[in-house]
């Protein structure tokens, strides 16, 4: 009997793994991942957070949904176990950055110390980035299949935004 090769089972899994974390709409992963973290991270750092890292499992669940979302690239949550930002850009050319910035842009309409929004704005994505015990996130984006729009999502470990609960 031929000793176990175990270096073949090596590959395959590293092919397997690079599959499953390497965006669908995304030629250069590192280019995507940093994309989706500088602002964020800024942001966090901005509060004296650490910065978010980016988890295989994390965004392979958001894959997963925005495979889902392709069809109809409607403004959904996902419902899982995690805290999630959702985009939908009108066009094809909507860079992950761009996402991350709308989201972070949210800031000014936040008050700490009321811990709310401004009257009629969102903050809330804001607020899942710079929720201090989150650590670790995954994010996708894909193109609409009717051509006409880009959905992303952002998803959080641990999750955050509870009621009655300051992010930091």
């Amino acid at each position: 009997m031929r000793p176990y090769n175990g270096s073949i089972i090596i590959f395959f899994l590293l092919i397997a793994f690079t599959n499953a974390v390497v965006p669908n709409d995304q030629d250069n992963s590192a280019t995507f991942v940093n994309q989706f973290l500088a602002a964020q991270n800024a942001a966090r750092t901005a509060l004296g957070l650490r910065p978010l890292v980016w988890d295989a499992a994390v965004a392979n669940y958001a894959q997963w949904y925005a495979d889902r979302r392709q069809y109809d690239c409607a403004l959904k949550h996902s419902n899982g176990p995690y805290g999630e930002n959702i985009f939908w850009g009108s066009g094809t050319g909507w860079k992950p950055a761009q996402a991350a910035a709308a989201w972070v842009a949210e800031k000014k309409w936040y008050n700490y110390w009321s811990n709310s929004c401004a009257w009629g704005q969102e903050c809330g994505h804001y607020t899942q980035i710079v929720w201090k015990e989150t650590s670790r996130i995954g994010c996708a984006r894909v193109t609409c299949v009717d051509g006409r729009g880009v959905f992303m999502t952002c998803n959080y470990d641990p999750p955050g935004n509870f009621i009655g609960e300051r992010p930091y």
